[in-house]
């Protein structure tokens, strides 16, 4: 008799939620949540999302919000393009749960509070870590774009505070150490080509041209690499030429803007050198 008691009793109980299940579809999704399968893709069409200046009081400079995509019940991540002409920049912010930051275009700049600048460049992708006061955004010669993924912690994915004054965007930018650090097992590229013959000028290139010149902020290291191609391809330089338009693409100097650069000169520098400097390039951009 105790064991038929209890089951009439749990019965009753549970019973009102059987009845709101049946109502409802489903007592286990959330409010407005759709069943796991329900949903269909979705596909946002370029050009079909308007875009936004950045809010004065969140950036300087002239900066473009293109969004890319809302956060989806049960996820939470959302995203927008950003494009930062030069100099421009965000505030101080933080984010609850982090940020990933993918540089899709030109040469930036990211700072997290108490830390160097760092440099920032295409196909460069920066992990920003919960809770962390950082900025980011263009050099001052080169403009920058990203894509920013956040994530919303109860109805919050950004806290913006004050901007970033001058003083600090001009800090200087740290050497980065995979270039200025390199093991004996693993001799640049210079030590590699002349160091046996002409050890003097390999130290000289490394440690003053590389680690030193390249490295001065007054210019970005994308504008030194278009001054340095416009000047090979001017001299007839091809060898020299072919591991400086590799560099340039790693600076973030495009493809077309290299080609552009060659056909230009073809007027001032002569079409020899022009067809020349085609035919390295050809050679570089088909190894990509």
């Amino acid at each position: 008799m105790k064991l038929i008691a209890v089951t009439a009793l749990t019965f009753s109980l549970f019973a009102p939620a059987f009845a709101q299940t049946n109502q409802t579809g489903s007592s286990s999704n959330p409010a407005g949540a759709q069943a796991p399968g329900s949903q269909s893709i979705k596909i946002m069409r370029s050009g079909s999302q308007s875009s936004r200046q950045g809010a004065a009081e969140n950036f300087s400079g002239t900066v473009r919000v293109d969004p890319l995509f809302e956060a989806t019940a049960p996820g939470r991540a959302r995203g927008s393009l950003v494009t930062f002409d030069p100099g421009a920049r965000t505030a101080w912010h933080t984010h609850p749960l982090g940020q990933i930051l993918i540089v899709t275009a030109g040469v930036g700049r990211i700072q997290r509070w108490g830390d160097p600048v760092d440099e920032i460049r295409k196909g460069d992708v920066v992990w920003i870590p919960p809770g962390q006061k950082h900025w980011h955004g263009a050099a001052t010669n080169s403009s920058m774009a990203h894509i920013a993924i956040v994530e919303t912690l109860d109805g919050q994915s950004v806290e913006w505070m004050e901007k970033v004054n001058d003083s600090q965007y001009g800090d200087p930018v740290r050497a980065e150490a995979s270039a200025t650090n390199t093991s004996p097992a693993s001799p640049r590229p210079s030590r590699r080509a002349i160091g046996d013959f002409s050890p003097k000028l390999a130290e000289l290139t490394d440690n003053v041209l590389y680690a030193d010149v390249w490295e001065r902020p007054e210019l970005s290291k994308r504008d030194r690499s278009l001054v340095t191609v416009a000047a090979l391809i001017a001299m007839n330089r091809p060898e020299q030429l072919r591991s400086h338009l590799a560099r340039a693409r790693e600076n973030g100097v495009t493809q077309d803007e290299l080609i552009e650069t060659i056909t230009h000169l073809a007027f001032y520098s002569g079409w020899p050198n022009a067809v020349t400097a085609v035919g390295v390039a050809k050679e570089v951009f088909e190894k990509k």
